[in-house]
């Protein structure tokens, strides 16, 4: 019961977090998360509510399906000509950043060279969604964004072997390379190696149900859905890495879809919305649960917050040192100009992952609320907030602004030319029932949400107090008028396409709303029993 109080309680936070966000367009909807599950961790009633954070939970139903998402959204053929630049940003870099930290802070702070590992390997993995938050408003050098992404989707396993890595050190003074990098081995190639047979072998069963009598739509989204986990689940029991395994099961499902959209529309057209809207919420979710455990953070740490700043500096002495790592990679490995060098270098920002990692010490022998964890705990926290802050503010001043955002009022304008050519268009028909032609106008009204809450009630009303326009008759002369301004409003985008008026992803946004619209006038199942 506790599970699921916590559960509503976060998802009750992400729904507000989100409307809210919609107020303030300026600011990333992932702060504005992040404030609403401080704001509910202060509060005594939800922060009752919400249990402690458990990283193995929090891997295996958040991180991993997003993970599988990410993988999904990514084309195999730009991993296979980037894979020399992923191995080389996923794994060299990511070493590198490691040893640079570790040494760093054994020289400057005097900490023991295995707790310095354990501190730099823990901020080792990237986030992309992180990046987004701190990127919302302006755009990235598209190579360099790239780049981020891909680091971002590999690299998390780099991070978790050099942790395991540093914990053994921790435990018995000694520190094996060669052990360290057959773990490595074993635990990302075999990662990839589990998450591309597995998926394979899902995709050949999904592919040969949906060509039968027996497919269901149901059950081939339910496969879907509970892959990421079962390959989670799998890996891990089995050894290898279960990050690696998930992003690997992802990148073979980008190829399924892509090959079978139209084999069976209706269930591609639901996978797709089911992972836009899953996507959405859980990273929406793990930015509100990110908030809440740095206020319990704070809180439960107050006293060594106040009696020392050595996490701090611990902090920014890791921080710094992979911010110069990382431009010197960028200048001089990757060959990328001055400008593009100093933003791949903010861009390795740092979320979720970090988080789980610093928690899952406790599991690895560290005891809860040790020094040594309580250290660890205000360490990364600091690194978190510290790569979220920096680049949203320097960013300001040296991207350039999203065009996206520029576009919106083009956009408004197309929206109502399109709509008042459409409600112009049932002039066409003689003799319409006047019932019939107010129900089309709100209806393609609607479409721009022009039309009030009044005016709602009122149609809310006459359809609850008898038969109207669902009557046979009438229905058949709605659903010919519709379609015919329908008609009218694609040929309207057609000519706008055609004489470029407007960015084509936009005519296209705007094309997708208007078929989707059209399809529930079409589609039997959408139509009301009488």
């Amino acid at each position: 019961m506790a599970l699921y109080e916590s559960t509503f309680a976060i998802l009750v936070a992400v729904a507000f977090a989100n409307i809210i966000s919609k107020l303030v367009p300026k600011v990333s909807s992932t702060y504005i998360n992040l404030i609403m599950g401080i704001i509910f961790g202060i509060i005594p009633l939800t922060n009752h509510m919400i249990l402690g954070f458990d990283n193995e939970i929090f891997m295996l139903l958040i991180i991993a399906p997003l993970l599988f998402f990410e993988g999904q959204r990514t084309m195999n053929f730009i991993v296979w000509q980037k894979y020399r630049n992923i191995i080389s940003t996923a794994v060299v870099l990511a070493v590198i950043i490691a040893a640079v930290g570790m040494i760093s802070v054994n020289l400057i702070m005097k900490i023991g060279l295995p707790l310095a590992l354990i501190l730099a390997a823990i901020s080792t993995p990237t986030d992309a969604t992180a990046l987004e938050s701190v990127s919302a408003g302006v755009t990235l050098p598209k190579k360099v964004n790239s780049m981020l992404k891909m680091e971002s989707l590999f690299n998390d396993a780099t991070g978790i072997v050099l942790l395991q890595a540093g914990m053994i050190w921790f435990h018995t003074g000694t520190f094996s390379f060669a052990a360290n990098t057959k773990a490595f081995l074993i635990s990302g190639i075999g990662g990839m190696f589990f998450g591309v047979i597995f998926a394979f072998v899902t995709m050949l069963f999904r592919q040969w149900l949906v060509r039968t009598k027996m497919n269901v739509i149901s059950s081939q989204t339910l496969i879907f859905i509970l892959t990421p986990f079962i390959i989670y689940l799998l890996s891990e029991r089995i050894g290898v890495s279960g990050i690696i395994a998930v992003v690997s099961a992802g990148l073979v499902f980008n190829s399924e879809i892509r090959r079978s959209r139209f084999t069976s529309p209706r269930q591609v057209h639901l996978g797709v919305q089911l992972i836009n809207f899953l996507n959405e919420v859980l990273n929406s979710f793990v930015f509100v649960v990110l908030g809440i455990t740095l206020e319990r953070i704070v809180v439960q740490q107050k006293t060594n917050l106040r009696t020392s700043w050595d996490w701090l500096w611990i902090a920014i002495i890791i921080y710094v040192s992979s911010l110069l790592v990382r431009f010197l990679y960028g200048k001089y490995i990757s060959k990328l100009s001055y400008y593009d060098a100093v933003v791949f270098s903010l861009g390795g920002v740092h979320g979720s992952v970090t988080l789980a990692m610093a928690f899952s010490v406790i599991g690895l022998s560290i005891k809860d609320n040790s020094a040594t964890f309580n250290l660890i705990i205000l360490v990364e926290s600091a690194i978190i907030i510290m790569s979220m802050l920096v680049p949203t503010f320097i960013f300001k001043f040296i991207l350039k602004g999203d065009k996206k955002e520029d576009a919106t009022t083009k956009v408004r304008r197309v929206w109502q030319e399109m709509v008042g050519r459409g409600i112009a268009s049932i002039d066409d028909f003689d003799e319409l029932n006047t019932e019939v032609k107010n129900s089309v106008i709100y209806d393609l009204k609607d479409q721009l949400r022009d039309n009030t809450v009044k005016d709602y009630l009122k149609q809310w009303n006459s359809v609850n107090g008898s038969v109207g326009i669902f009557e046979k008759n009438l229905h058949q002369q709605e659903h010919q008028v519709l379609l015919h301004a329908f008609n009218v409003e694609q040929k309207y985008l057609c000519d706008v396409s055609e004489q470029k008026l407007l960015n084509q992803d936009d005519v296209d946004d705007i094309f997708s709303e208007l078929l989707l619209a059209e399809s529930l006038i079409l589609d039997p199942r959408n139509q009301p029993e009488i």
